[in-house]
């Protein structure tokens, strides 16, 4: 039932109100079953039927059921109105009781248009211009309204006139809507002041959208961030926290279209954005999380490190904020940890069948995940000596902490069952053919390692970096001694030049705020971003816009400006006569469009080089792809960038049995992308496994863990490669 009037004089059978979205029921019930009979959905809608304007329907209805049918129980009921309405019940669902009060509040809106028109002026106006222009004739070059009345002085608004300002020009607007005037391109006043945070949990869904402003998870105080490595955001307290997520979840409007889950705009993994949304709205957050790991192996790292793709692509976003999904992804995550709802669940059945992953960044971690769920025996090889990959020794503890976050998820997966080896370099110290002898399956997961460099004179200069050699032994420094064993490059009392932007250059920014750098500048080739959406970028795809992350805004609380540069060039570093770099030639560029079609190119502003100083530089240009090592030991072919040869979707490699995934497939990307990729390849994977008998006994029992190649290769390696 989606809407209408039904009564009831009968008996009910059990799960009434199955399916009931709209409309209202009134069911006689003088015996009270109706409560223990009635669907969980609409249990809670049951109401007594004491409104006046209810009472008349019900009885008219009852009367004109009589008129056409002689109803006998029908015509008792009348004879005895006063006792027969108090045995009936009124079905009410909630949706439709909101869709009601909306109406209600639209018909009052419609009803002030006179309030609006009132005291205003009724004469002609085309009559008042020719009365002007008759007293411009008659006094020459004086203009004067002789119609008009003295206009005095406005006096200052009282307090709360901005708000009925807005509230009337609300008015307005819908009044012309309805009258079929184009109300495109007016100012929104009345979002004006429109609330972020609603008190008691009492947002109101329907016309969230417009009733409430977005707010995200704010950041910590930036002085207070920059003392510490800590995460940079605020951990509010909880009652606040709450209402917060309450009011924000409201915004997300249920589109039927939503574009936020769309795959090729939105996010890669599909993420079920509306219904979690709903979920948190209601406060159902257990349910919120079995809805967001149905399709997210990781939320705590996407809901940290992501660039939100998804509120790029949010229907929301075409003319307003869009919902602030990213808190909402991370708070029903981090909840769930709090609340103990993150616990070891290993498989109850195991396969037989092995499959060994070579690499710990987040597509190998996410393939691992899904095939020791599927009850393969799962073991991944990392070269570093922590699993992460990219989010352990990549991405900096204050976007992401490592043991509070990184490491508690890997402790999770090897108490599920999977094998985890650390400090096996695949390709250089391990044989990659003992590892693929050893398995029914292998999943290559490397990652784009292979940074782009800056090949200029002076490239060999002490203090030229590259930036994932300056993050990583930063925080490796940072969890091994807390920067006391002097392995971290240190910024401290340093002149730092960032070369590239993007998220690799904020961290390397923030980075050398916190180790005392005595200025940071960060160099970018491209042109400074547009505040808004150009129109070569229109939505729903991800907005190229101007914004200021954490790096930045701690840059320029330190040093008294933003510490981008736009439009320049490095044209070579400068030594200082011992081998040192002591500054960079820079230049300026100018980005004009091809002459015969195809991608904008920069040409040099003469006159405009220079010389600035450093006494650092780190390259953050991004990466080429994996390195070299791992497909020539092995022998699976690449693409023209270096990539492993792996069509999207199949992730199968030239060798039978041997799958790709993530950056080391597709290039650099997200971690969100390399999720994504790590469960297609992992289904991929599953799929072959089923036509390949099983290598061990299914009845084993698996034991996951973290344990060093050395002692690996000894205790475990040696013992399959025999049973082989």
């Amino acid at each position: 039932m989606t809407g209408g009037t039904v009564v009831v004089l009968g008996g009910t059978g059990k799960n009434f109100g199955a399916g009931m979205s709209g409309g209202v029921a009134f069911v006689y019930d003088p015996e009270a079953r109706l409560q223990a009979r009635c669907n969980p959905d609409v249990a809670g809608d049951l109401f007594p039927v004491e409104d006046e304007e209810d009472v008349a329907a019900l009885r008219s209805l009852i009367q004109r059921h009589v008129r056409f049918t002689r109803s006998a129980k029908g015509r008792a009921l009348l004879a005895d109105w006063d006792a027969a309405v108090q045995g009936f019940v009124k079905v009410f669902p909630p949706d439709y009781r909101r869709a009601l009060a909306e109406q209600a509040k639209l018909a009052a809106a419609q009803r002030g248009q006179e309030e609006v028109l009132a005291g205003a002026s009724t004469d002609d106006a085309f009559e008042s211009l020719k009365r002007m222009a008759l007293e411009v004739v008659r006094r020459g070059a004086q203009v004067v309204d002789t119609t008009a009345a003295p206009v005095p002085a406005r006096a200052p608004a009282p307090a709360g006139a901005a708000a009925a300002e807005a509230e009337l020009e609300y008015k307005r607007l819908l009044r012309d809507a309805a009258e079929g005037v184009p109300v495109g391109g007016r100012p929104a006043l009345w979002e004006a002041g429109r609330p972020t945070v609603v008190d008691g949990l009492a947002a109101v869904k329907s016309g969230g959208f417009k009733a409430y402003e977005r707010a995200p998870l704010p950041f910590r105080d930036v002085q207070e961030r920059m003392a510490d490595w800590g995460e940079v955001h605020a951990h509010l307290p909880a009652e606040q926290h709450a209402q917060l997520l309450n009011t924000q979840s409201a915004r997300c409007m249920d589109c039927g279209t939503p574009y936020c889950l769309n795959r090729t705009t939105g996010c890669p993994l599909g993420n079920l954005i509306p219904e979690w949304n709903a979920l948190v709205w209601q406060g159902r957050w257990r349910e919120a999380l079995d809805r967001l790991l149905e399709t997210n192996n990781f939320p705590e790292f996407t809901g940290r490190v992501c660039p939100a793709p998804c509120e790029g692509s949010c229907v929301l976003g075409i003319n307003q904020n869009p919902v602030t999904i990213k808190t909402m992804e991370v708070s029903i995550i981090d909840k769930a940890w709090e609340e103990g709802w993150m616990v070891p669940r290993p498989p109850a059945v195991r396969t037989g069948k092995r499959v060994s992953i070579i690499g710990g960044g987040p597509a190998g971690l996410a393939a691992a995940d899904q095939l020791n769920k599927a009850g393969h025996t799962v073991t991944l090889y990392e070269r570093a000596d922590r699993i992460g990959g990219l989010m352990m020794y990549g991405v900096p503890n204050m976007k992401t902490d490592k043991e509070g976050i990184v490491q508690r998820r890997v402790d999770l997966m090897a108490a599920e069952g999977v094998q985890f080896v650390t400090s096996a370099h695949i390709g250089r110290e391990v044989d990659v053919r003992d590892i693929r002898a050893s398995s029914d399956a292998l999943i290559l997961a490397a990652g784009a390692t292979k940074p782009r460099d800056l090949p200029i004179e002076g490239r060999s200069l002490k203090g030229v970096h590259f930036a994932m050699e300056f993050l990583a032994a930063n925080t490796k420094s940072l969890l091994d001694s807390g920067l006391e064993d002097g392995k971290a490059i240190s910024a401290k009392g340093k002149t730092v030049v960032v070369i590239g932007g993007g998220d690799t250059g904020t961290d390397c920014i923030g980075t050398s705020v916190r180790h005392g750098a005595t200025n940071v500048i960060n160099l970018e080739l491209m042109p400074q971003p547009p505040a808004t959406r150009a129109a070569s970028n229109p939505w729903p795809y991800y907005p190229r816009v101007f914004k200021v992350d954490y790096g930045h805004a701690e840059a320029a609380a330190k040093y008294g400006a933003d510490p981008r540069v736009y439009e320049v060039l490095t044209k070579r570093f400068i030594d200082d006569g011992q081998g040192n770099l002591k500054g960079l030639e820079i230049v300026s560029v100018e980005w004009q469009p091809a002459t015969a079609g195809g991608p904008p190119k920069f040409v040099e502003v003469p006159g405009s080089n220079r010389i600035i100083e450093a006494d650092m530089v780190l390259l953050a240009m991004g990466f080429l792809g994996p390195e070299a090592t791992l497909a020539e030991a092995l022998g699976v072919e690449t693409d023209p960038r270096s990539n492993f040869k792996a069509e999207y979707g199949q992730f199968a490699t030239s060798m039978d049995g041997v799958f790709a995934a993530g950056d080391c497939r597709r290039g650099q990307s997200l971690v969100v992308w390399a999720i994504a990729e790590g469960r297609g390849a992992a289904a991929a994977t599953d799929k072959f496994l089923a036509g390949v008998e099983p290598s061990t006994d299914a009845r084993q029992e698996v034991v996951g863990g973290i344990i060093p190649w050395k002692e690996y290769s000894q205790k475990v390696m040696g013992q399959q490669l025999v049973a082989v």
